[in-house]
């Protein structure tokens, strides 16, 4: 695995306390894997001084939902950020500089912009939950249970650790897997691997990003580190619904890899 200047600064905002990380900072160095010569500091920059227009707005602001409303009427009435809901599975929905030079993106990169300021307040008497993805529309649990009975025909019911708050690590974690799944589907697995390569910083002993890093790599031809992982995998895992079928594929990767060699 190359170890880049923007990988170790990832690594090193990964080894703080899970309140110390920086979101914003920590999605950049993400886009770094794509775009090598980001100015990460530009874009803090730039983050900051949005923050600062809005300071004094919400300072004015004391009921929290008309705070949200006047963060809302800044982002996406002003600043004209909104859901790309014509191509969702871009992969620049998921890099924070393209969300912010583009201001369009998907609902995590668009909350990483929100939580520069804020997704979930609590107003007196009940929960409220904001969707940066529909332009800050403030949602109630009932309309939240709404939404998954339109997409699971009522086969899900709302709970509320479903509600439970996402912290940083959680976040960085959903927009690299979003990355690996979009390149798998493209068939690009150089940058798929890029991604794995960045979950495996943040968690070495995964067994499952292991496995995919290893599939990853025998879609590349990369035999030998295809099966090494694979090995490793089985070995993390041996009772794992797939171990039997990847024990047979390992013979068939080290048979290519000797050929190669």
């Amino acid at each position: 695995m190359a170890e880049s200047g923007s990988r170790r600064q990832f690594s090193d905002i990964l080894a703080r306390d899970d309140e110390s990380v920086d979101l914003a900072e920590a999605a950049l160095l993400i886009a770094c894997e794509e775009y090598p010569d980001l100015d990460v500091p530009a874009y803090l920059t730039r983050l900051n001084r949005m923050a600062g227009e809005l300071r004094d707005r919400l300072a004015e602001e004391p009921r929290p939902e008309r705070a949200v409303m006047a963060l809302n009427r800044y982002l996406f009435q002003e600043k004209g950020f909104r859901g790309n809901t014509e191509a969702y599975y871009d992969p620049r929905n998921s890099y924070l500089n393209d969300v912010l030079d583009r201001r369009t993106g998907i609902p995590i990169t668009l909350s990483t912009v929100y939580m520069d300021v804020i997704v979930r307040v609590n107003v007196p008497g009940r929960g409220v939950l904001i969707d940066p993805f529909h332009c800050g529309a403030l949602l109630s649990e009932q309309e939240c249970q709404d939404r998954l009975d339109r997409i699971f025909g009522g086969r899900v019911k709302m709970e509320s650790r479903m509600l439970t708050g996402c912290g940083p690590r959680a976040m960085i974690e959903r927009m690299l897997r979003n990355l690996e799944a979009i390149h798998v589907k493209d068939q690009d697995y150089s940058r798929a691997l890029r991604a794995v390569e960045l979950l495996l910083l943040m968690d070495p002993d995964s067994a499952e990003d292991v496995r995919d890093r290893g599939v990853i790599y025998a879609a590349l031809d990369c035999y030998g580190l295809a099966a090494r992982d694979l090995e490793a995998y089985v070995a993390l895992v041996p009772r794992a619904p797939d171990a039997e079928d990847l024990r047979g594929r390992i013979a068939v990767l080290r048979q290519k890899a000797s050929r190669v060699n």
